[in-house]
């Protein structure tokens, strides 16, 4: 594909170079030498080869961020002075947005319209809003009942060096969504991309770079879990942010625990798409195609339990089988394909497995339920109905584009919430229906970051982000991002 048609000279030119560490500003081997391959999802064919930072590098990044964060020109540079380069790095990343697109098409199999279209459109207006919070990280003057005359007030500061490693579901975007509140908040910052997926977050390295950030601001490291776990155990790392599945959540957590340094995680869901009887049916069966479809499925938010009313039971179905007949499938870089491959074989194998399992257990194939082609990591778009809470593609994280449909016939919104809610995840949910005053009350009963009506997957940069139970810890997005990386300060003076 690197010599195929669809990719740039610039792009073809990228990949075949030696992908190094970036640590300090500057750009070096990991210590070890080691490199380690990237693949094409789309073919299986390898596109690159990245640097593998071991521990020795992890500790060569922290202190690079130590250095930036402690005495560099970062925390002596005014707010409005972070503000023009977070903004200019917006602007950098929609001049590179085609470049970067390819990129990530290639990389992580999505088709290049949606990451032109969505993830690079998204990355540019969160780092814009975030941009604005540079000037608003105010304080507050507390009036105080201690004895005297006191002045007292709060500031609020950069919590300090963060490490971040985020997912191969949208490799940019995730990082752009952990950076953009830690650059803005004043932080210094380690991130780790995932090893199916680093070369969109290498080339944002030398955009940044060339933008004009001091060094050692944003260090990057390639590699694996491993160089994840060194990082979120690092003593003299202040924060870890991780985006991933709740089990290795846990794993952060624990490794976090030395110097009780500050967690926020984003981990999975398996969420609820509720279908009342009165729903539009038109616009009901394309967002919930889209919510199960988009991203072959790879989304944490992703519509995969379908709860739907008796009576409209049967249309929806017929309708999202023809609507999956729609997604043309394919490689990303092909301009016709609406969904591309899974990210890995490993990741194949875990989706394919779970079709397996579902068809043994009786669910009804709707559409879809195996392999495409013999090429590639693709599956076809399915739909299961005719399934229970009791089966593993109910109960478990698919993250592929496979949803599951149970009927319900209730007007109790309690017993149907609690239906909704029988999940140990609790990060998105949809509500469908004409009635407003239903979907209001409903939503308000039902365990989730974030409750759409009438929609399934869109987000909004001022909205804050994250998610209930095993769902993770913190929010993302909007004014309590900046939360994430900040710590406040009171400060009691005896007049």
């Amino acid at each position: 594909m690197v010599n195929g048609t669809g990719l740039s000279a610039e792009n073809q030119g990228f990949l075949k170079k030696r992908h190094k560490l970036m640590i300090g500003g500057a750009w070096v081997d990991a210590l070890s030498g080691k490199m380690f391959p990237v693949f094409n999802p789309a073919n299986g064919q390898e596109i690159a080869q990245v640097a593998e930072a071991q521990a020795e590098d992890v500790d060569r990044a922290v202190a690079a961020a130590r250095k930036a964060f402690e005495s560099g020109p970062w925390p002596s540079m005014k707010p409005v002075e972070r503000s023009k380069l977070i903004w200019r790095l917006a602007d950098s990343l929609e001049a590179h947005a085609d470049e970067l697109a390819q990129l990530e098409s290639i990389d992580n199999g999505k088709p290049f319209k949606d990451a032109r279209n969505v993830d690079l459109a998204f990355c540019c207006e969160l780092l814009r809003y975030m941009a604005g919070w540079c000037t608003k990280l105010n304080g507050e003057s507390i009036p105080v009942s201690i004895p005297g005359d006191w002045h007292a007030y709060t500031m609020r500061e950069p919590v300090g060096v963060v490490g971040q490693i985020v997912p191969w579901n949208f490799p940019l975007l995730m990082a752009v969504w952990k950076i953009a509140p830690a650059l803005a908040a004043g932080c210094t910052i380690i991130l780790k991309p995932a090893e199916q997926t680093p070369m969109s977050v290498l080339r944002l390295g030398e955009i940044v770079q060339d933008v004009g950030f001091p060094d050692g601001v944003l260090n990057i490291l390639t590699g694996d879990g491993m160089t994840g776990a060194a990082l979120a155990a690092h003593h003299d790392v202040d924060k870890i942010a991780f985006t991933g599945s709740t089990e290795v959540g846990r794993l952060i957590v624990k490794a976090a625990a030395g110097n009780l340094k500050k967690v926020s995680l984003e981990l999975g869901g398996k969420s609820p798409v509720i279908v009342f009887p009165d729903a539009d049916m038109d616009v009901t069966i394309s967002g919930t195609a889209s919510g199960i479809f988009f991203n072959s499925g790879q989304c944490c938010t992703a519509g995969s339990r379908m709860l739907v009313h008796k009576k409209v039971f049967d249309k929806l179905m017929t309708g999202l089988a023809d609507e999956a007949s729609k997604y043309k499938i394919g490689p990303g870089l092909d301009p016709s394909s609406r969904i591309g491959p899974l990210v890995s074989q490993e990741q194949l194998d875990r989706v394919t497995g779970f079709m397996d399992a579902g068809k043994r257990d009786g669910a009804e194939v709707v559409t879809g339920g195996e392999r495409w082609g013999n090429e590639g990591y693709f599956v076809k778009p399915t739909i299961f109905a005719n399934t229970s809470p009791d089966m593993s593609v109910v109960k478990e994280e698919i993250f592929g584009p496979v949803a599951c449909a149970m009927p319900f016939d209730d007007d109790d919104l309690a017993r149907i919430a609690a239906q909704a809610n029988n999940t140990p995840y609790g990060l998105g949910a949809s509500i469908w229906t004409r009635d407003i005053g239903v979907a209001h009350k409903l939503a308000r009963k039902i365990k989730a970051g974030t409750v759409w009506i009438n929609a399934h997957l869109p987000n909004d940069v001022a909205l804050p982000f994250g998610g209930y139970k095993q769902s993770g810890w913190g929010r993302e997005m909007g004014a309590e991002a900046i939360e994430l990386y900040t710590e406040v300060k009171a400060v009691a003076a005896n007049l």
